[in-house]
This record gives C-alpha cells, sequence and structure tokens, in this order.
C-alpha cells in the first residue's frame, strides 16, 4: 500500500487522537475512580496505535501498546489510578506528540523512549494480576466501556433480575480487514438470533459508513454464556479478537437505581422470559447492514453523522482569491447597472448579489477555526509547571471558541508558549511569598480570546508579581539596551515593554521554563510578522496582562464609506456603534483632547483629516459634523469625517512591502468605480 498519499491525514487525526488522550488525562487526575473517562483514552491511543502500525511507524504503535496496556489494566480495575501513574502516562503522551511532530517534519519518528517504556511495563506488572477477560474463563464482573442513560439501564437491570445475562463485547476486527461494514452486519446478525442488542460504540451510523478503527463495542442482553458467545463471534471471517465481559450493575449509582425505576413504570417496555429464552424486545440496536432503527435511547441520543473532508489550505487560498475577484466584478457591475437603470439588469444583479452573499459567507467560514485549537493545550502545560517549579495555579480559559484565521492559528501556538510559561515562571509567586503578600496560595492564570473590530485580542493575565520597573529598567542598562538618559524620560509602558527587547532577561536561575534570554523577542518579531502587536500593563504586586492584537485576515469586510475632501475612506462596520451628527457647540475641551458628552459618557473626538494630513482647498467652519462612533473594548472614540457614503462589502487588500507600518491604516480596497480607499484601523486610533 502507498502510505504518503495518507501521511498528512495521519498528522492530522494523530494529533486530534492525542489531544483528546491530553484532555481525558486532566479529566482522570480530577476523577480518578471514574473508569469511563479511561475507556476514551483506551479508545484514542487503541486508534493511534492501529493507525502508525499501518502507516509503518513501529515505535510510535509499538509506545502507544504499551500506554495501552496500562490503561486496559486501569479499565478492567487490575490496577487503581495513582497521581505517580499518571505522571507516567503524560509522559508516554509527550512522547507520541513529539514522535508525531518529528514524522510530520519529515523524520521516521524514531526517539528513544526505553525509560519511559520500561516503567509502563512495571505498572502493568505491579499489582497482582487479574484474569483477562475472555469467553475461555467464566465473565469477570469489569467497569463499564460503554455510558447508559436512563433507559438503558433500565433495560439492562430489568433484564438482569428476570435472569438474563448483560455483557458488554468487545470485537476487534483484522488490521487488513477491506469488508468492515460487512464483518459488523454478520456479527450483528448472530447476536440478534440470542439476544437483544441495547446499545453500539460507535453508532450504528458509523458502524454502517465503516466510519471506525478496527474495534467496536456492544451491550448485549442474553441467556447465552459468554464462552458461547464468544466462540460464536470468532467464526466471523477477519475477526481477530473478541472479549466478552459483564456489565458491572453496581456502577450504576442509586440515583440513577431511582431514575430506572421511575422510567420502568412510565415506559412501555416489558422485560418477561419468552419462549424462546431471550428478553422482550426492547427496541434493540438493529444490524447496521439492514439500515433498521436503532434503540429508542440510540434515537434520542445518537450523534448526527458528520461528513468531513481535509482541505489542503493552498487550494482554499487559491478559491479565496478567485471570489475577491467576483467581489470587486460585482462592486463594479452594480455600478453600472445603477448607471444604466435596465430592468432586467437590475434584478440579475440583484439575484447575483444575494447568490454570491451566500457563497461568501460559505468560504469565509471554511477558513476559520477556534482559538481553542491552540489553547487546549495549555491545560497540561500548566500541570507541569505548577509540579517543576513548586507552585499552584489555576489556568481560566475564556472565548475558546472565538474563531481565527487557519494561517494564524498555525503560527500563533509557540508565542502563547513562551508568554505563559512566562507568567508563570516571573508572575506567579510561589505559595510562601503568596501567603505573605496576602494572595491565596493558587495563583490564576487567565487566557482570554475576544473579538474587537477587524482583529482578534487574545490576553494573558496573571495575578502574581508584575513587572519591577527598577529591576527592568537597571538591566535594560546594563545590557547596552537604553542609555541613562533615555531612561528619565521613558514612560511605564515603555519599561514594561524593554522585557521585549532581544537577549533580556531578569532570571536570576537559569532554568528550563526561562531565564536564558530568549522567548519574549521571538514572541513580539512572530506576532509582528502576522501583522499584529503586543503590549503590556502591569502593576507591582498585583499582576500583569500582556495582549496580543492579531488581524482576522478575513478578506472580505462590511464597512461604511466616509468621505473627506473627496478622499474615500473605509472604517469597519464591526467596530462602529453609531453615526452621528452633532454641532460644533456640543464640542468640549479636556486636557488638551476635543470630547463630546455620548450618552452620558466622554467621548474623545479624532479628526480624520488632521491623522491623515488631507490637505483642504479652502478651510471650513462648519455648523455640524459627521461623527463615526467606534469602539475598542470597553473604550470609545468618534471618528470626525465630511460625510457619509454607504455601507458596502469590500475586499481588503494588503499595502504590500512598501507601505509597510502606516498608521491608523490596515489596508486598501478598490471600489465599485475602479477608485481606490484606505481601510482604517480604528484600534490604533483609541487609547
Amino acid at each position: 500500500m502507498e502510505v504518503n498519499q495518507y501521511l498528512e491525514m495521519f498528522i492530522e487525526e494523530s494529533k486530534e487522537h492525542l489531544q483528546a488522550c491530553s484532555e481525558h488525562l486532566l479529566e482522570l487526575e480530577k476523577n480518578p475512580d471514574d473508569l469511563a473517562i479511561v475507556g476514551e483514552i483506551f479508545r484514542s491511543a487503541h486508534t493511534l496505535k492501529g493507525m502508525s502500525a499501518t502507516m509503518g511507524f513501529e515505535d510510535l504503535a509499538d509506545l502507544t501498546h504499551k500506554m495501552e496496556n496500562v490503561l486496559d489494566a486501569i479499565r478492567n480495575e487490575k490496577i487503581h489510578v495513582t497521581p505517580e501513574i499518571l505522571d507516567v502516562v503524560f509522559e508516554s503522551v509527550d512522547h507520541l506528540e513529539e514522535m508525531v511532530m518529528d514524522i510530520a517534519n519529515g523524520g521516521d519518528g524514531k526517539r528513544d523512549v526505553s525509560s519511559t517504556v520500561a516503567q509502563l511495563k512495571r505498572i502493568e506488572l505491579g499489582e497482582e494480576a487479574v484474569p483477562e477477560v475472555v469467553a475461555t474463563v467464566a465473565p469477570t464482573v469489569v467497569a463499564s466501556v460503554l455510558e447508559y442513560d436512563s433507559f438503558e439501564q433500565t433495560v439492562i437491570t430489568q433484564s438482569s433480575e428476570q435472569g438474563f445475562n448483560a455483557f458488554e463485547i468487545a470485537v476487534t476486527l483484522r488490521e487488513d480487514c477491506l469488508l468492515k461494514a460487512a464483518r459488523v452486519f454478520m456479527v450483528f446478525e448472530i447476536l440478534e438470533k440470542d439476544g437483544d442488542v441495547i446499545k453500539s460504540s460507535p453508532s450504528v451510523e458509523k458502524l454502517e459508513d465503516e466510519q471506525f478503527d478496527q474495534q467496536f463495542y456492544v451491550a448485549f442482553v442474553t441467556k447465552e454464556t459468554a464462552e458461547d458467545m464468544q466462540k460464536k463471534i470468532m467464526k466471523v471471517s477477519e475477526v481477530d479478537e473478541v472479549v466478552v465481559t459483564t456489565i458491572d450493575l453496581r456502577k450504576f449509582s442509586e440515583k440513577q437505581y431511582e431514575a430506572h425505576q421511575e422510567v420502568a413504570a412510565t415506559a412501555v417496555v416489558e422485560v418477561e422470559p419468552t419462549p424462546a429464552a431471550t428478553p422482550a424486545k426492547a427496541e434493540p440496536v438493529a444490524a447496521p447492514a439492514k439500515a433498521a432503527a436503532p434503540a429508542k435511547a440510540d434515537k434520542a441520543h445518537a450523534p448526527v453523522g458528520n461528513k468531513t473532508i481535509r482541505v489542503n489550505i493552498e487550494r482554499l487560498d487559491i478559491l479565496m482569491n478567485l471570489f475577491e475577484e467576483l467581489v470587486i466584478d460585482r462592486g463594479r457591475l452594480q455600478s453600472i447597472a445603477t448607471e444604466v437603470n435596465h430592468g432586467e439588469l437590475n434584478e440579475t444583479v440583484e439575484r447575483m448579489s444575494r447568490v454570491m452573499g451566500d457563497l461568501q459567507t460559505i468560504i469565509l467560514t471554511m477558513r476559520m477555526v477556534p482559538v481553542e485549537t491552540v489553547f487546549n493545550r495549555f491545560p497540561k502545560m500548566i500541570r507541569q509547571l505548577s509540579r517543576d517549579l513548586n507552585k499552584k495555579i489555576n489556568l481560566e480559559i475564556i472565548g475558546a471558541e472565538t474563531e481565527l484565521d487557519r494561517t494564524v492559528i498555525d503560527e500563533i501556538g509557540d508565542p502563547l508558549v513562551h508568554l505563559i510559561r512566562n507568567s508563570v515562571d516571573h508572575g506567579i509567586e510561589n505559595p510562601t511569598a503568596r501567603r505573605a503578600k496576602g494572595k491565596p496560595e493558587e495563583g490564576t492564570v487567565v487566557l482570554r480570546a475576544y473579538h474587537s473590530g477587524n482583529y482578534v485580542f487574545i490576553e494573558i493575565e496573571d495575578d502574581g508579581a508584575g513587572i519591577n520597573r527598577e529591576k527592568v529598567l537597571a538591566k535594560a542598562i546594563s545590557k547596552g539596551i537604553v542609555t541613562q538618559e533615555q531612561s528619565y524620560s521613558m514612560s511605564d509602558k515603555q519599561i514594561n515593554e524593554l522585557i521585549l527587547a532581544s537577549g533580556f532577561s531578569t532570571a536570576d536561575v537559569i532554568s528550563d521554563v526561562s531565564g536564558r534570554g530568549v522567548g519574549l523577542d521571538v514572541v513580539k518579531t512572530t506576532i509582528e510578522s502576522l501583522g499584529g502587536n503586543i503590549s503590556i500593563e502591569s502593576t507591582q504586586d498585583v499582576g500583569s496582562i500582556f495582549s496580543i492584537q492579531l488581524p482576522l485576515t478575513l478578506s472580505i469586510i462590511s464597512v461604511m464609506l466616509v468621505e473627506i475632501e473627496k478622499e474615500i475612506y473605509a472604517i469597519p462596520l464591526s467596530s462602529i456603534i453609531e453615526t452621528s451628527i452633532i454641532r460644533s457647540s456640543e464640542i468640549m475641551n479636556a486636557h488638551n483632547q476635543k470630547v463630546i458628552d455620548f450618552r452620558g459618557k466622554v467621548v474623545p473626538l479624532v479628526f480624520l483629516e488632521e491623522i491623515f494630513e488631507v490637505p483642504r482647498k479652502e478651510s471650513q467652519d462648519e455648523e455640524f459634523h459627521s461623527v463615526v462612533i467606534v469602539r475598542k473594548g470597553e473604550k470609545l472614540a468618534g471618528l470626525v469625517v465630511d460625510s457619509f457614503i454607504g455601507q458596502q462589502e469590500i475586499v481588503l487588500k494588503s499595502l504590500g512591502n512598501y507601505l509597510t507600518n502606516i498608521f491608523a491604516i490596515s489596508g486598501a480596497t478598490i471600489l465599485g468605480n475602479g477608485k481606490v480607499a484606505l481601510i482604517v484601523d480604528c484600534n490604533a486610533l483609541i487609547k
């Protein structure tokens, strides 16, 4: 098999499975007795092992297999979860992530993990072995892999009371199995002859579509023994392994059990022995190949099948560029239609505009990815840093659903790692120091994302020691970053941002976390290369906020076009609160700044003709001014213009390499009449 064509898909799916492992391990650390979580981790590891073996990455598959053995022992209650065991499993996941990254970078994924493998083997053998539950021995009661709702629990409980056996059956197909759906059908056909299927995982739809690896699980009630069921299913071709376990009814809590009784009293379900020695038909899951309906419970809870396809980001870029040209032509066509004023032409242009609007929405959302894909790596990192530094740290994540362009998402991960490690090492004090300052022992780091105008802001806030400006300034002078004379006139903000200078570090002890003089300067360079910027606010002994401003990189945005002395500017609608006409007499002065009273708030005015140095043919002393009220977070400003033209959707174009860092201009656009309009960066104008 030619595996190269599947390599990109393998890498993406491996990352997803490893991320799922990390998230569930963090949950397991908080709930060590929840074996359902162990089952989720086991399934992710098992899928990863199968994929790795298929692709020929034996080291990756072998380590995953060793980790899988430990997880299997935990879920079968041979060993119990301890912090030491979790540390080793976390370490295994870290190694697996590094292997996958090596493969993504063109390597072979090989890595010396003998120490971790030895630890995993010791853990696996550290407790007295419990015989594995296969059908050749009497079935042992073990923890459930599947999760059951109240209806399903009622059916299982009452079936057991009537003398039926309740099993979970794990069926593993051979890795070279070609017709997985057909084998699943044959298994279900055997099961339906001897009892009733209560639940399956994956769902019936996914089994039909072959959306599973080599293993699937079935909850089954029958009068047959585990040994007989195992032998019958093993008769199916290409079935590699069948493990039959008895469902542990004790795991159904008392509260759930009471709920079962209530459901049993109201649900139209009769569970009685029948002449055929099978329980009453409690709406069992039908065999997938028959396309019959699953159980009632599955109907209510079965997830809607997601059909997705992975597309190379370069293809999306080409699609976006072609659509941008269409948008420009649409604007031109609308302009011509208005001039000609032909009925059929106007109707056609309106219809085309509506269709293009729908197409535009789809294309724009295709490239957008939640920042959650970056944020979800940090809980595990904070856990490890807390242990390494002997600090107590709580990470709060806010706004993980905020979306960014995929190209920005791919680049922002490393800068955020540097900033969070900096906050944990330099910011959060150790528990003793925090108690001395009257703070709680546990420090808090808040990772926050939100939209503002045509930008996304990501903030890292901590309640730590803040920035010691005297120490920073002394270090900067000794390093030659600034002179003694320059330091006299520097503002607090400028001193704070000295820590972003190349080679700057205030760490007293060099460690693996920080203190080597690299990191924050790289952060600044990376963010600026993405068209963003970083700012720092800090109060000593209170905490610090690192704020990153990043462009959405949406190529098509809605704007309000305004005019200043025949020059046209575009203001993004996402920044605008409202427009207003004010009298000159309403303008007041405060601290050498012209302001107005806007709904009880003092709002500063920004005259765009002064900012952009627009030449006037003759001075104007008008009684009324047109003002666009814009916002950045909680801050407001009023942009003064000559007149409003109207709302329009425009294509955001870069100013190119020759016009970089133009103040308060984020790009340009081509209007329907062929003229160029500059796009105003409202965030730069609000202080």
